[in-house]
């Protein structure tokens, strides 16, 4: 389960936070001009996040895929393009369901080799991670 890119399975581990601190400005939330991860990975997770089965994912936002696991809509078509995501890439993004997104989006780490990777696929420039 998790973020996958084609024929890999990403594991995050911190969610990034920034996105979600209103008083930061633009240049310090990149996430909220970009959205690339949102248009590059397939976001499975389990059946238990959804909001029918006692967790807060709404539920007509994913598909299942099996007896236990769930993708978000959009995330299992070429081009992908999570359900979720408002706006366009690169520019003015953010998610419907924040508050309510799953686990792989959670534990998504801004500036990651996946965040870069998923950046290059959609011709953004990558972020400069502090190191």
């Amino acid at each position: 389960m998790g973020l996958q890119f084609p024929l890999l399975t990403l594991e995050q581990t911190d969610p990034h936070t920034l996105a979600c601190d209103p008083f930061m400005s633009d240049s310090a939330r990149p996430c909220l001009t970009c959205g690339a991860c949102c248009a590059s990975f397939r976001v499975d997770f389990a059946v238990y996040e959804l909001d029918d089965m006692g967790g807060r994912v709404p539920a007509g936002l994913a598909v299942e895929i099996n007896g236990s696991t769930c993708r978000m809509r959009g995330t299992d078509h070429v081009p992908i393009r999570c359900a979720a995501l408002t706006g366009q890439v690169g520019g003015r993004v953010a998610c419907g369901i924040y508050e309510w997104r799953p686990s792989p989006c959670r534990e998504f780490e801004e500036g990651c080799d996946a965040c870069q990777r998923a950046r290059a696929r959609h011709g953004l420039p990558p972020l400069e991670t502090g190191l």
